[in-house]
């Protein structure tokens, strides 16, 4: 053990380049938390390590060189996966595949640099853990203004593990929202430096988390009734084959004849519910809104459900494309399709700074924002595409509360990698925020239904083409945090950072000892 805590020391004593890559190292190690890796034990010794190299650099701007560091090697082992679209077009930028994560790092990591900076002008001790604590989560909460956002694998999303253990460490989610829990994360993992008292406190932390997840969980049962059977047709169409258009007409042909069988299913089981289908993201091979053949043919092939969702590409007369969901009624006529509003960087849009060009054609333009379907017969739904479902807070209308979300997505761009894995924990966490049931048809997989406590339903997994067809439960009542979104974890931020300060002022020294 003393070994141990000798190299620890050592290593949060290197300078120049040596500390650069301690730094680095220890980010990618605090990568492994997440989704589907889970190894949350890893949080306390690469985070601590952060903070001890804070405490040991010379100043405000050689600890922002520390966090700089720590962040490329987070972000960059935690991307990894980005690299798979790249190699989709590797005749082209094939020079991209190994800067693709080390890239976004660059753009995200003086967020991580900024937070270093300033807790390292508050005195030395359990202070500035608290308030590096509260700016690391300040920092990750702007990570929505980088670009058109990218708040991609926050911490809170580590606890998000398979089954009832993640269930339950989820469920504060529902009041403070995954910034809140990335707070909490941040808190605990540096429980080794705060001293005896301090460890205690986080200890007491944990099994209040812990109690009040598992009330929550037992206290709220699925009610069904009012929602929809829903049926989710994953095609299983590689992007290879979606980019070179050899296939429309045979992936069209799948999807009917998947539909046609998983409406049949649905019909079956629903109950006197009415059954509703869904595509996944551009699953269309085509303009649906302009092929007037297509679309009957679509609801002949899910005669009796009550709407069809499908994903597609539209082309409006402002000359500018536009990803979209379009909902189908019984005779094949559109409702007011939803655009995506939040556009994926590098993938739909293409920064201006860049010298080269990597989004094809103009890329896309963003619709107007979240909104609430009512479709005849239907209990009202949010519709997000892909990347939105990430965006905590600001996936509801907060002035129409649909009963259920949809989210259609295509992850075939990612392979079979963590980076689907991450998005479904993501899409998990959404359910638990705003306590609504969560439907997700996905191209490649993973498709999945969740309750409104982030409970998993069903699924159907990666690489799989057929239908996931699954009763959806009703709503449960408004969260806290769906009432008041991200000014709770903001609030709770403030309030850390302010006590983390009085801590200081208040004389407390105790704390940044040796960890292990």
């Amino acid at each position: 053990m003393r070994f141990l805590r000798d190299l620890y020391m050592r290593l949060s004593r290197q300078h120049g380049w040596r500390a650069d890559l301690v730094m680095v190292l220890a980010g990618g190690l605090y990568a492994l938390g997440f989704p589907p890796v889970h190894a949350v034990v890893v949080l306390p010794v690469a985070f601590c390590l952060l903070a001890l190299a804070i405490d040991q650099a010379a100043g405000w701007k050689e600890a922002a060189r520390r966090g700089f560091m720590f962040a490329m090697g987070l972000y960059t082992v935690g991307l990894y996966w980005l690299m798979y679209a790249i190699l989709l077009r590797a005749d082209d930028f094939w020079w991209l595949v190994p800067l693709a994560s080390p890239g976004c790092a660059v753009i995200l990591a003086p967020l991580s640099a900024l937070s270093a900076a300033l807790s390292r002008l508050v005195p030395r001790g359990t202070g500035r853990l608290v308030v590096l604590a509260a700016l690391w989560t300040l920092t990750d909460m702007a990570r929505v203004y980088v670009f058109s956002g990218f708040p991609w694998n926050p911490p809170g999303s580590v606890w998000a593990f398979p089954g009832l253990a993640g269930d339950v460490m989820l469920q504060p989610a529902a009041w403070i929202g995954v910034d809140g829990l990335t707070l909490l994360t941040c808190l605990l993992s540096l429980a080794p430096l705060y001293g005896r008292t301090g460890r205690l406190a986080c200890a007491g932390v944990l099994a209040i988390w812990v109690a009040c997840g598992a009330l929550r969980m037992a206290s709220i049962h699925d009610t069904y009734g009012h929602n929809p059977e829903v049926v989710l047709v994953q095609g299983n169409v590689p992007e290879t084959e979606k980019i070179s258009r050899d296939s429309d007409v045979a992936v069209f042909r799948r999807y009917l004849d998947l539909t046609h069988a998983g409406v049949q299913a649905g019909l079956r089981e629903a109950d006197g519910r009415p059954v509703v289908f869904a595509w996944p993201e551009s699953a269309f091979p085509g303009l649906l809104l302009e092929d007037d053949i297509a679309r009957p043919m679509i609801m002949r092939a899910g005669q009796g459900a009550a709407a069809g969702v499908i994903g597609t590409l539209r082309w409006l007369e402002d000359k500018h494309w536009r990803n979209s969901m379009v909902a189908l009624l019984p005779d094949g006529e559109p409702a007011p399709p939803y655009d995506k509003a939040h556009l994926v960087p590098f993938g739909e849009y293409q920064p201006a700074f860049l010298p080269f060009h990597v989004v094809p054609g103009d890329g896309l333009t963003p619709g107007p924002g979240v909104q609430t379907w009512h479709l005849p017969g239907v209990a009202s739904v949010g519709p997000l595409i892909c990347y939105e479902v990430i965006f905590s807070g600001q996936v509801v209308d907060p002035h129409d509360r649909p009963a259920w979300l949809l989210n259609s997505t295509n992850d075939a761009w990612y392979g079979n990698s963590a980076g689907p894995r991450q998005h479904l924990a993501a899409v998990r966490i959404r359910a638990v925020e705003e306590g609504l049931p969560v439907a997700r048809a996905a191209n490649t997989g993973i498709s999945a239904i969740f309750d409104g406590r982030g409970h998993e339903l069903a699924r159907l997994g990666w690489d799989r083409q057929g239908v996931l067809v699954h009763a959806l439960p009703d709503a449960l009542p408004g969260t806290f945090f769906g009432h008041y979104g991200r000014l709770v974890p903001l609030f709770l931020v403030g309030v850390t950072g302010l006590a983390g300060l009085f801590w200081r002022r208040s004389g407390h020294k105790e704390g940044s000892g040796i960890p292990l």
